[in-house]
């Protein structure tokens, strides 16, 4: 059997031929050290002239089309083309990545520019927008974005005399920016009369506001400021590209192909005509320049590179050159020389030395060439054509033997035979030709019998066979010379290949994907001496196989560089290198090859090797080599967690139910239950699909989690509190180093992250916007400043957090298959590990992005759990099979044998390691895994009497150990939690059902206990009272879904999953009957009341059947139903049976006979119900939620006292409702803590306790019962209902009004007064572009008051008069808005002014001399305005402004915080609050600004105003919100009012949580319109 895995041999990029000067500019440099900088295809090279080397930065995956040099020009930033581009910012010394920057581009980073100080970094991106971003490049932040212009922009740079000053330039505009808080705010430049407006190429910075630019019609345009002041006429004879700017003065470079310098006032020094010079040629064109001292570098569009020393101007060095534009697609190599030919639609022939790394010929032909081949004496060259005709050249002076055409279409493949005496040419017309060498190339033979056109062809070794491939996959073969089609496949039996380079064949079959039938592969070469093959594809991917490789997807090496489709691949003659060009990149790529036996000592080589060891990353699929997974994993692997309905889609789901059910929801609605429940006790514990989530906290307390909840369990005192921030099930949970906050993650669309104190159980940061479908696992740095997270999605995604801040610090996908850990570097806070199916991946942060590194361990293994050792680069892992793996950096020192079966967890001690498996044992080792110490065995005979249960099982699989406090704690699969005396007995401390969905629950007739049954094939009796624990389980042969004690707790009945079931002994679980008597699932069972003389039993056939429990006989069967019976119910006297089913029918059936009876809606509410499980019915019709489409009320249960009805529904939540439930929508209480659905709900015999089980999560819940007498005034923990009743309160008329204003249609009306009549300068002229909008001048103009007008208007409205016009300067403003804004007057200086607003001008009133002073930056009405009261802001103040759409655009709306004093803008914040901004409100200590905003949402967000950071953002509330304020002692605690709400919010970390207010304890009290607020001390 062929070896299956990657070779072992590798390539390494050499050198790569060629510059990319098409299509982009300003991409040359010199670097500090002289060397120099630019880029091609999508590879970063460093090119040392001197010495002729070349180093090369591999970290894009697309074509790198921008590159900007840091000001210290050892640092370089790239930027890529791509559907989600990112910018790299590396070392040009050690090409290693330093930052990636990433998440805000898409399309393509068209320009980047470092600022002076080398500390930002600002991108244009390729987007229709052109959006401008501005970038803390170490920290991969954003610290401001704004679109840029309509059109397409050509350079950016920093203005490098003022600070936060930049400048743009693009299709016919330039625009002057400056940075200020968040926002970016444009001013167009003028061109007025100096020049024509037009578009402009390039610019530079210099002195005194001072701006050149280079035009497209060869001008340089001067501008002061923001208007143009002069214009060098002709300084290039067209289109300037590139402009430079050193220590003498700038170098420009236009297309004419000169090259000009400047001093620094811009008067000419010299010009460089390249054309003229020996190396030039008619069309030269340059694209870049870069002046350094005495030397200038310059590209062209060509792809060369020139450098030009000064005082010798006339001879420059050609120092690369390159094919020019237009795809490249034929290559050949010569047969005994280390040379390279290509070919391409540049209509170049260029032969290549690959020792030399230069160009030693070209020679120009008439048609754009397709392929070559080389005779095999070395002495001809053939060149396919794409007109069909092919040439054959001398190969020594290039000079032409025969030109023949006798094809109409593209020769795509040509080869000579091995012994030379024949030329084979395919071509697009589906035949291949053969010509005679000898006989001047006379056509002998022709192949006939392919149906589309030839692309790959092979000759045998004794030249009498041809093999060709052609575009419809199909393989032939043909007799040579003659071209006689063979269909014999015997005589082939034998036939040797001289070459392989076809891509179909069964010795090929593995360079297929293993779904593929596409044709993206382009080429193959086979290497028969090492046994290797390369292929070449569409995805610019070189990869590396075994040949023969016969399988499909076989596994690789795989290599990036070219970008797009590589189209070629060529082994050298002595199997020394491998040559590949790339079609769209026009670029050769030249490898080394390293063999097997070198790659041992290559390991030491250079940092770069590493990069270009990519090594072969996606080349995973899953290959009978792997060993086989252990069955729990592949369960495990197999969960998705999609749930159909998110949590946090259901507001929008509300809404839109809301719409359809207007009229129902208007009525008056039940009141909610005076009583509630609280969350007293959890049986359950996560293990089955969750490892390592359990730990001791500071104080001995033991920290996990179970279904939506995390849990703190007492082991003295067998209590628990519970962090119930959470709203789905909870996949993970890491401690921090101090063990007082944890992180749980949890399931969700937009899944959190929360940071919890176990002591307070209060959030401290929530971590959102990362992770779809869920987060998987987490873990806190040894600091515990980072936490680190892993999401669900695909690819895994990767996230590092300041957690404190709520701030991602890195992202990177993590990998396609599931990881199951991750961990931070304890030492090295900026590094870390993942480990999982089938990888082990070492990473390193680098901006805002990672960089990860598989480790190298021959055979892919499973990992299951990861360790950091005692020293930076140990680190210790745990397999699928049982062995740990130690690890040195990325390489895999040795393995150890620990368990039998996987290992699931792993714990550092100070001095050796504990491990757990599934082989239910628990080993101590030294600290270097040499020996075992001791080992701790988990079964029945050990457990101590002080147990809180049983063990269901000896030695259950371990998921998760933690030490501390003399004891091992150990989580099994099973859901038990235990703790391990360091001396031996063991004791139980929690359990819960195991994997599998519960749904049997009873309680006990007269004792506090309650039985459960389950999928898992248990049945379980629980103590209910202090105790907590479980009295009894029992394993049955099936899974059961119902179960029911007898009326005197004797007796106990179990329906099973296969239609039968069984009546056992309440206290010791033994068989008393059993009957099987149908085929599905027993849905629900029920004894009769009184003396329990008849048990029903309900199953998925759709029939109850009524059994004599007495005399163990059938007595009746209820026929009837459609569906499966869902619920059933007696009545008092034993003689009705109330039935529900799955189809949401209503059913009534005498006892015991089983006849159906029909009873009108008025009798059934008179009947009295031994017990109300049913969900149907007129009394309890409130209890369906308006959104019951999507969600299903599964359970439903009715207190003793028949007062207070709950129920579970498929959403997880727990409801309370006032009994009987009548009318439609009732209001209730809402408890989250089960995660997914709800299966049943019961309450205990004395209504004291609430018994919930939840479906998925496996929980078993008890819930305290608080009635409504005794409950003291506390904060609530319900949510109240979803919908708020229209009913409470009217409103007053202004406030009417107000909500229902929409600002920015005012803003946009164009006309406020009706003109008609043209005015005269507007007669008969081209409309402008505004006028086109209907904008009339002296109307309002479109919101957007800062652009200046378009300058045609400009020019006209000044007449002809030359006397410029003198500007009109405010002097009194008459009014104040109060007509629907409120909180707007403030007193300043002690009384002294006061501060209000009208319009969009911010006025300052003192009060002595009553002078108005105006701040008049805002560019449309301003709505709201405060004050910050902290004696560290004196007199600084926040006004919100209207504004059109969220788009961060200069029309956007936007907060301006400014001095009332010296009127100074501090920060502008523009915001994506679409319509404008109604509310702002700064904290106690001054540092933070809240704004509400008008759009839809109401969207409320919370600013670092200094910073011009925004911290935190969420939907307010779905109707009006008229002030929010901070708590005047808080930065974190503020609230909201508006139409019929009051919200209290906290801030953690970055998120927004909220609850509304709640008037339940004030008899009568409404929830009214709020309008203002208020704060009073507490006394």
């Amino acid at each position: 059997m062929a070896d299956r895995t990657a070779p072992n041999c590798h390539l390494r990029l050499e050198w790569v031929y060629g510059y990319r000067g098409h299509q982009c500019r300003n991409n040359l440099y010199y670097t500090a050290a002289k060397e120099i900088v630019y880029f091609v295809a999508g590879v970063g090279v460093v090119y040392n002239t001197r010495e002729h080397k070349q180093k090369f930065y591999l970290g894009h995956n697309d074509d790198i089309i921008s590159l900007a040099l840091h000001p210290e020009r050892v640092l370089v930033a790239t930027g890529q083309v791509g559907k989600e581009p990112y910018i790299c910012v590396w070392d040009s010394y050690t090409v290693q990545t330093v930052s990636i920057l990433k998440d805000v581009h898409t399309h393509g980073i068209a320009c980047l520019a470092f600022d002076l100080e080398g500390q930002c970094l600002v991108s244009v991106g390729l987007d229709s927008k052109n959006t401008i971003c501005v970038w803390d490049w170490r920290r991969g932040k954003v610290l401001a974005a704004a679109p840029g212009h309509t059109d397409r922009i050509f350079d950016i740079s920093w203005d490098l005399y003022q600070p936060s000053k930049l400048v743009s330039c693009g299709v016919k505009h330039i625009k002057f920016w400056s940075l200020c808080g968040n926002a970016l705010t444009p001013k167009r430049g003028v061109f007025g009369k100096t020049g024509d407006l037009q578009t402009i190429l390039c610019l530079a910075c210099a002195k005194d506001e001072v701006t050149y630019s280079g035009a497209l019609n060869g001008d340089i345009y001067v501008w002061k400021g923001i208007n143009l002041m002069r214009t060098v006429q002709g300084a290039h004879g067209s289109g300037i590209f590139s402009m430079n700017a050193c220590e003498e003065g700038f170098a420009t470079g236009g297309r004419d192909g000169c090259v000009r310098l400047w001093d620094l006032n811009f008067k000419p020094i010299t010009v460089i005509d390249l054309r003229e010079t020996d190396q030039g040629y008619k069309g030269l064109s340059v694209r870049s320049v870069c002046w350094r001292g005495d030397h200038i570098l310059v590209g062209t569009q060509d792809s060369e590179i020139f450098e030009v020393v000064v005082h010798d101007r006339n001879k420059p060095f050609l120092i690369m050159q390159g094919h020019c534009e237009g795809e490249l697609w034929a290559l050949a190599v010569h047969p005994t020389k280390p040379l390279a030919m290509t070919g391409s639609d540049d209509r170049s022939v260029r032969i290549w030395s690959l020792i030399d790394h230069a160009l030693i010929a070209r020679c120009n032909m008439e048609e754009p060439i397709r392929c070559a081949a080389v005779s095999t004496d070395g002495i001809h060259l053939a060149l396919g054509m794409k007109d069909g005709s092919f040439t054959v050249l001398r190969v020594r002076d290039m000079t032409e033997v025969v030109h023949i055409k006798d094809r109409k279409e593209a020769i795509h493949e040509l080869k000579y035979s091995p012994d030379g005496a024949h030329l084979a040419v395919g071509s697009n017309d589906n035949s291949v030709d053969i010509y005679g060498v000898v006989q001047r190339y006379k056509k002998v033979g022709e192949c006939i019998g392919s149906n589309s056109f030839i692309t790959h062809m092979d000759w045998s070794t004794d030249s009498k066979y041809l093999q060709t491939n052609n575009g419809s996959g199909r393989r032939l073969f043909f007799r040579m010379p003659s071209g006689k089609e063979v269909t014999n496949r015997e005589e082939l039996k034998l036939v040797q290949w001289a070459t392989w380079t076809c891509v179909l064949g069964p010795e090929v079959n593995g360079i297929w994907p293993k779904y593929s039938d596409i044709n993206d592969i382009n080429s193959v070469d086979a290497n028969f001496n090492n046994q290797v093959l390369v292929t070449a594809d569409d995805y610019g991917l070189v990869k590396l196989l075994r040949y023969p490789c016969v399988k499909k997807g076989a596994k690789f090496k795989k290599y990036l560089g070219h970008s797009a489709h590589i189209t070629n691949v060529r082994w050298s003659h002595d199997y020394q290198w491998v040559i590949t060009i790339g079609g769209a990149d026009h670029s050769v790529f030249q490898w080394k090859f390293v063999p097997e036996r070198k790659s041992k000592e290559a390991l030491h080589i250079a940092p770069q090797e590493t990069l270009a060891e990519s090594n072969s990353e996606e080349s995973d699929s899953d290959q009978s080599d792997v060993p086989e997974m252990d069955s729990e994993i592949e369960q495990e692997t197999q969960l998705t967690y999609r749930r159909q309905v998110y949590k946090e889609d259901l507001p929008q789901l509300k809404e839109q139910c809301k719409e359809k059910h207007r009229a129902a929801v208007m009525k008056k609605r039940e009141k909610t239950p005076g009583s509630g429940v609280k969350l007293h006790f959890i049986h359950g514990y996560r293990g089955y699909d969750c490892r390592s989530n359990l730990f001791y906290t500071q104080t001995g307390e033991i920290v996990y989690h179970a279904a939506a909840v995390g849990v703190v369990y007492n082991r003295q005192q067998n209590t628990q509190r519970f962090y119930m921030g959470h709203d789905d099930d909870i996949l993970c949970l890491a401690i921090h180093p101090l063990k007082d906050y944890v992180a749980t993650g949890q399931v969700g669309r937009d899944s959190s992250i929360h940071i919890w104190d176990t002591e307070t159980l209060k959030p401290m940061s929530v971590l959102k916007g990362f992770h779809q479908l869920g987060v998987c696992t987490l873990d806190f740095s040894a600091d515990g400043k980072r936490l680190v997270s892993v999401g669900l999605d695909e690819n895994h995604t990767i996230v590092l957090w300041d957690w404190r801040k709520g701030e991602k610090l890195s992202a990177m996908r993590g990998s396609k298959d599931k990881i199951f850990i991750v961990k931070i570097n304890p030492y090295l806070p900026d590094k870390l590990i993942t480990a999982g199916v089938k990888h082990m991946k070492f990473w390193h942060k680098a901006g805002g992005g990672l960089i990860g590194r598989k480790g190298n361990m021959g055979k892919t293994e499973t990992m299951m759990c990861a360790v950091y050792g005692w020293s930076e680069e140990m680190v210790f892992s745990g397999t699928c099979s049982g062995d740990i793996c130690i690890w040195r950096d990325m390489f895999l020192m040795k393995t150890v044998k620990a368990h039998d079966g996987p290992v699931f967890s792993m714990h550092a001690l100070e001095k050796g390691f504990v491990t757990g498996g599934k082989d239910g044992i628990v080993a101590l080792w030294d600290d270097t895994f040499e020996r075992c110490l001791k080992t701790y065995a988990i079964k029945r005979s050990v457990l101590a009497p002080g147990s809180k249960g049983l063990l269901l099982e000896d030695n259950p699989s371990i998921r998760a150990i933690s030490l501390g406090h003399g004891h091992i704690l150990v989580g099994t699969k099973n859901g038990e939690i235990l703790e391990v005396d360091k001396s031996g007995p063991i004791t139980l401390l929690v359990q819960g059902h195991m994997e599998g969905e519960v749904w049997g629950l009873a309680t006990h007739p007269h004792l506090p206990l309650c039985a459960t049954v389950s999928d898992d094939k248990t049945l379980r009796i629980w103590d209910l009272s202090p105790s907590h624990c479980m009295l009894a389980v029992r394993k049955l042969r099936k899974g059961g879904r119902c179960c029911c004690f007898s009326p005197d707790g004797k007796a106990l009945a179990v329906g099973l999953n296969d239609g039968s079931f069984l009546i056992v002994n309440a206290d010791t679980l033994e068989d008393l009957v059993s009957f099987h008597h149908r085929k599905d699932i027993i849905t629900d069972i029920r004894f009769s009341p009184g003396a329990g003389k008849y048990l029903a039993v309900a199953s998925a056939d759709t029939f109850v059947d009524i059994y004599n429990v007495m005399s163990s006989k059938r007595v009746g069967v209820c026929k009837g139903c459609l569906n499966y019976i869902s619920h059933l119910d007696w009545d008092k006297r034993g003689k009705l049976l109330q039935v529900n089913t799955g189809a949401k029918e209503q059913f009534f059936f005498e006892a015991p006979r089983g006849k159906r009876q029909t009873i009108p809606a008025t009798e059934v509410e008179k009947i009295d119900w031994t017990t109300w499980t049913c969900v149907l019915g007129t009394s309890v019709e409130g209890i369906w939620p308006v959104i019951s489409e999507v969600t299903e009320v599964t359970c439903a249960c009715l207190s003793t006292d028949k007062k207070v009805l709950a129920t579970g529904d498929d959403l997880g939540y727990i409801k309370l409702f006032r009994y009987p439930v009548k009318g439609k929508y009732a209001k209730f209480k809402r408890y989250v803590a089960h995660s997914a659905h709800v299966t049943n709900v019961r309450w205990t015999h004395d209504d004291s306790l609430l018994v919930t089980v939840g479906g998925g999560d496996t929980c078993l819940m008890i819930w305290a019962h608080e009635p409504e007498g005794r409950r003291e005034f506390k904060q609530c923990d319900s949510e109240e209902s979803d919908i708020e009743s229209e009913d409470d309160g009217g409103y007053d008329s202004d406030v009417m009004r107000e909500n229902e204003i929409n600002y920015t249609i005012k803003a946009l009306s164009t006309n406020m007064r009706p003109m008609t009549g043209v005015k005269p300068h507007l007669q008969l002229k081209e409309p402008s572009v505004d006028e086109r909008q209907g904008v009339v001048r002296g109307s309002r103009p479109p919101v957007s008051r800062a652009l200046p007008q378009p300058e045609k208007l400009q020019t006209n409205n000044v007449g002809k008069k030359k006397r410029p016009i003198e500007d009109l300067v405010l002097d009194l403003v008459f009014g104040y808005r109060g007509n629907d804004c409120r909180n707007n007057v403030h007193y300043l200086n002690e009384g002294a002014d006061i501060i209000y607003h009208t319009a969009s001008i911010g006025i300052v009133l003192n009060l002595t001399t009553s002078c108005q002073s105006f701040y008049v930056e805002h560019s449309d009405d301003i709505l709201c305005l405060t004050i910050n009261q902290h004696p560290k802001f004196p007199n600084v103040v926040a006004t919100g402004q209207v504004g059109d759409t969220g788009d961060m655009s200069a029309t956007s709306p936007s907060i301006h915080v400014w001095d009332a004093m010296t009127k100074q803008t501090l920060s502008v914040l523009r915001c994506f609050h679409a319509g404008g901004v109604c509310s702002v409100s700064f904290s106690a200590t001054g540092k933070l600004l809240l704004s509400v905003g008008l759009d839809p949402e109401h969207t409320i967000t919370i600013w670092k105003w200094q910073e011009g950071a925004k911290v935190a953002s969420r939907i307010g509330h779905t109707q009006r919100i008229f002030v929010a304020e901070f708590r005047p002692d808080s930065d974190t605690h503020f609230v909201s009012v508006g139409i019929k709400h009051v919200r209290f919010w906290t801030l953690a970390g970055r998120a927004l949580l909220s609850k509304k207010g709640v008037l339940s304890s004030i008899e009568d009290a409404r929830m009214q319109t709020m309008l203002s607020v208020a704060f009073g001390a507490v006394p």
